[in-house]
């Protein structure tokens, strides 16, 4: 499986919406809140046949109450 990050940006008032519905969609391992430019920061993972980029225009951004997303993918994680 391959993890990578989508920060959310909601439309006011819509955050609490949005993080609802990424959690019954069952398409994301976790949801965090965040203060600064973005709302949500929402860990995901796919199958490395899937193509990240048609994975978040599909089941991501289509979710109302979205206005901006910012996808983070990671390379390697690090025993520390």
């Amino acid at each position: 499986m391959v993890p990578f990050f989508v920060q959310i940006k909601c439309k006011m008032g819509q955050s609490y919406a949005v993080a609802n519905a990424l959690a019954e969609a069952e398409i994301a391992s976790e949801v965090y809140s965040t203060a600064g430019d973005y709302d949500l920061l929402v860990k995901f993972y796919v199958d490395h046949s899937v193509d990240i980029g048609h994975f978040v225009n599909e089941k991501v951004q289509c979710i109302p109450g979205i206005q901006d997303t910012y996808t983070i993918i990671t390379f390697k994680a690090f025993n520390a």
